[in-house]
């Protein structure tokens, strides 16, 4: 399918939480010299930034930070891949695809290399058909189509907010999986492309990811943060947070959200610790079992029009509901008007 998006239309975000990106930003140049990247340098990392020359990029540091958001915020923290978030705050573009600094091209079927950025933008592009499954997928890919008994009243589909990327090797597992499963490694090239369908929740990953700026932008945020920053945190919290809070706005807007293709390979961090990670992890995968059965029961009224109203009405539920179950979610509530805050000032202001 032809798509007519031109290269200034999208922002490629990457989290750098590693002082030399010489070899990742060699591995993805044939993918992304063309486009505009924003580096987002973690704060908690003093080495200076070594990146190669030939991209198109803008730099932002914990100086950036300060100087952007000033004292204003208290909730929300861009320390880790959080960082990322600080990129989607600032970018000015239509698309973003966000990548992390340990993944590389991935080869598919077939042995070619996967260009993830022309994925997301097909899976963006593309409508999306979250109210009746279709049961040969994404019947907008080539060779695809809508199979019998799909209705036609909805066969037109509708816009795609955001694109949930995949990847091979290291899997997407907590750390009670990865201690009974040391050495599984994702071997499984999937050719697919589904719609999530409405009311179905689904974890989110920030590590391979595309969405639509403008339709969905200020859900993408980083609003759940576990008690002490350091040790007991556990980062991944803060994506299943924000996929499920998007989701639940896509939901209540008519908007899309598809996963599957493009994978990225992801490579093994020689220095993580199964034991350790469930340490930091625990706290996390107990309040998950909170945290999933209230997003899937909640409700937006009708007069939440926008992104930003939607995740104002979510953060007074987080605070009614489930503010009396952990002070965390609180937390997490004010967090989350807080970042609606700062979008509106800063996107209303040309950086």
């Amino acid at each position: 399918m032809s798509l007519s998006i031109k290269d200034e239309d999208v922002d490629i975000v990457i989290a750098a939480l590693r002082p030399d990106l010489s070899i990742f930003l060699e591995g993805w140049r044939v993918f992304l010299s063309r486009f505009h990247l924003i580096i987002v340098k973690d704060p908690d990392l003093k080495e200076d930034l070594k990146i190669p020359s030939g991209f198109n990029y803008n730099l932002y540091t914990k100086s950036d930070m300060d100087q952007i958001i000033g004292a204003a915020s208290s909730s929300l923290s861009f320390s880790g891949y959080s960082c990322r978030y600080f990129g989607f705050l600032i970018s000015r573009k239509k698309y973003i695809v966000a990548l992390d600094d340990d993944c590389v091209p991935a080869r598919d079927d077939k042995g070619q290399l996967v260009d993830p950025v022309a994925q997301h933008i097909s899976n963006l592009c593309t409508p999306a058909t979250p109210f009746f499954f279709n049961t040969l997928y994404d019947p907008y890919r080539d060779g695809a189509e809508f199979v019998r008994g799909y209705p036609f009243s909805l066969r037109n589909g509708v816009e795609c907010a955001l694109s949930c990327g995949l990847w091979l090797n290291v899997a997407d597992y907590d750390a009670p999986t990865q201690l009974v499963k040391p050495r599984e490694r994702n071997s499984r090239y999937v050719d697919a492309v589904l719609t999530v369908p409405v009311g179905a929740m689904m974890p989110v990953s920030g590590i391979n990811i595309g969405f639509n700026r403008e339709l969905v932008g200020p859900a993408m945020f980083p609003g759940f943060r576990l008690p002490g920053e350091g040790k007991n945190r556990w980062e991944t919290m803060e994506d299943l947070w924000c996929g499920l809070c998007a989701k639940v706005v896509c939901d209540h807007l008519g908007l899309g959200l598809k996963t599957g293709l493009p994978y990225v390979w992801r490579d093994k961090d020689e220095g993580s610790d199964p034991l350790q990670s469930l340490k930091r992890e625990w706290v996390g995968v107990k309040l998950i079992e909170e945290v999933v059965p209230f997003f899937r029961s909640v409700r937006l009224p009708r007069t939440a029009v926008t992104v930003e109203q939607c995740v104002i009405e979510i953060a007074g539920l987080v605070k009614d509901q489930l503010g009396q179950v952990d002070p965390v979610f609180e937390r997490a509530a004010n967090a989350m008007v807080e970042w609606i805050t700062l979008w509106k000032n800063v996107t209303s202001k040309a950086i």
